[in-house]
C-alpha cells in the first residue's frame, strides 16, 4: 500500500487555496459506474492532469492532490479503478485491495480513462495539454497507457512506478517502455526496497535508446511514497518533485 489514510499531498509553493472539488459517478463505454473527483482552479493555466492512484484506488490523499494541483491552476480529476468489481464503496483503510487488483484488467481502464478524459476535457479544457500522473501502481499505468497515441497526452509523470511486477494482466512497465509515444518524467526514491535503482537505469537506457524525450530523478535517501507532508525529512524532495512536475507541464504546455 503506498499510502494510509493519514497520508496527505505536500503544498505547493504558491497555491492559492481556492480550488473547488466534487465527488463524481462517471460512466464508462461499457456501462461501468465509478468514482472519480474533480477539482477546478480558480485561475486556470489550461493545463490538467489524470490522476491514477496507487493500488487502493480513489482514497483521500488523491482527492487532495486534485485540489493541490488545481490550487495552482492545473484541473484535475483522479479515478478510481475498482468499479466493475467493488462498485461505489469506500477506499478507505479497510478495503481490502488486493483481490481487486489481481481482477484488473488494462483495456478496462483505459474504458475508465477516456471516461474521464471526456469529462476533464468537457469540465475544464478542450484543448488544453493533459498529463497522467500516476503513483506506485498508478505510476507504472502511466507507462502503460504512455504507449497509445489515442490518448492526446501532452506528456507521461510517475511516481515510483512498480516497472518489473506484470500490471492490469498486461507485462511490466519495463516491458512496455521501449513502446512510449509521449515525453516522460519519472520521480523515484533511491532507498525505495521494492524499485531498485537498477531498474530505473534500466528504464533510462530503454527510453534512451527508444529515443525519447525524458526526465528521470532519484531522489537519495528517499524512500518509496516519499511525497507526503507528513514527513519533514524529505520535505526538501517533495518540494523539489513539485517543482520538477510544474516545469515539465509548463514546458510540455506551451509546445503544443
Amino acid at each position: 500500500m503506498c499510502y494510509d489514510d493519514n497520508a496527505r499531498p505536500p503544498v505547493p509553493d504558491g497555491a492559492d487555496g481556492q480550488a473547488q472539488g466534487e465527488d463524481l459517478v462517471l460512466t464508462a463505454a461499457d456501462g461501468n459506474r465509478f468514482a472519480a473527483y474533480f477539482a477546478r482552479p480558480a485561475a486556470p493555466t489550461g493545463a490538467q492532469v489524470i490522476i491514477y492512484p496507487d493500488v487502493r484506488g480513489l482514497h483521500q490523499f488523491y482527492k487532495e492532490l486534485a485540489l493541490r494541483f488545481a490550487d495552482i491552476g492545473i484541473a484535475a480529476i483522479a479515478l478510481d479503478y475498482f468499479g466493475r468489481t467493488a462498485g461505489l464503496t469506500a477506499r478507505d483503510d479497510s478495503f481490502e485491495f488486493w483481490p481487486h487488483v489481481q481482477q484488473l484488467k488494462l483495456e478496462n481502464f483505459f474504458l475508465d480513462v477516456r471516461a474521464a478524459l471526456d469529462y476533464l476535457r468537457s469540465h475544464a479544457s478542450a484543448e488544453g495539454a493533459t498529463f497522467p500522473v500516476g503513483f506506485c501502481m498508478g505510476g507504472s499505468l502511466t507507462i502503460l497507457s504512455g504507449s497509445d497515441r489515442s490518448f492526446g497526452f501532452a506528456g507521461l509523470i510517475a511516481f515510483y512506478a512498480g516497472l518489473s511486477r506484470p500490471i492490469a494482466g498486461n507485462g511490466t512497465a519495463l516491458e512496455h517502455a521501449d513502446q512510449l509515444v509521449y515525453p516522460l518524467l519519472g520521480l523515484f526514491g533511491g532507498a525505495d526496497q521494492g524499485i531498485p535503482v537498477s531498474q530505473v537505469h534500466e528504464l533510462e537506457e530503454k527510453l534512451r535508446q527508444r529515443g525519447l524525450e525524458h526526465q528521470i530523478h532519484i531522489y537519495e535517501g528517499a524512500p518509496h511514497s516519499f511525497f507526503d507532508r507528513r514527513y519533514s525529512e524529505y520535505a526538501e524532495a517533495c518540494a523539489d518533485a513539485w517543482q520538477r512536475v510544474r516545469d515539465f507541464i509548463a514546458a510540455h504546455s506551451h509546445s503544443r
